[in-house]
């Protein structure tokens, strides 16, 4: 197999792993995972106007804005008009959105320090910069 097989192989374990745990993870929270995709995004970056966010999200505004209603109806997010474009909306998580993104954040990181408890830190730098360079071809 050549190098570029494996690594597409390993590449797709990993993948597959990873949306596996994810879910499972997603699953006992009784969110979706679209959902919790959102509120990661909005706890990372804070808020966004709709636009940005569904581009960071990798879909359309008309499924975000189905998306952001069931989040601003649980109460975990809010909807503001943006303060400089009166036609744009600005949405942000609530303090119940926050502390769902703190939690879900905090078993990505115990899962990352699961999964790379046995790389040094010369390894974990070039895998960082790999996976970068990788995710900057998107």
């Amino acid at each position: 197999m050549s190098n570029i097989e494996n690594l597409n192989q390993t590449i797709t374990e990993f993948y597959d792993k990873m949306s596996s745990w994810e879910q499972s993870v997603v699953k006992e929270t009784g969110y979706s995972l679209a959902q919790t995709h959102t509120i990661e995004v909005l706890g990372t970056f804070g808020a966004l106007r709709m636009k940005e966010l569904a581009q960071k999200l990798g879909i359309t505004t008309g499924t975000l804005t189905v998306q952001v209603d069931k989040l601003v109806n649980l109460g975990l997010m809010e909807r503001t008009p943006h303060p400089e474009d009166g036609r744009a909306i600005v949405v942000q998580l609530t303090a119940s959105g926050l502390d769902i993104h703190h939690q879900h954040h905090q078993l990505h990181l115990d899962l990352m320090g699961d999964l790379t408890r046995h790389i040094d830190s010369e390894e974990a730098k070039v895998l960082l910069s790999c996976l970068q360079k990788m995710n900057q071809e998107f």
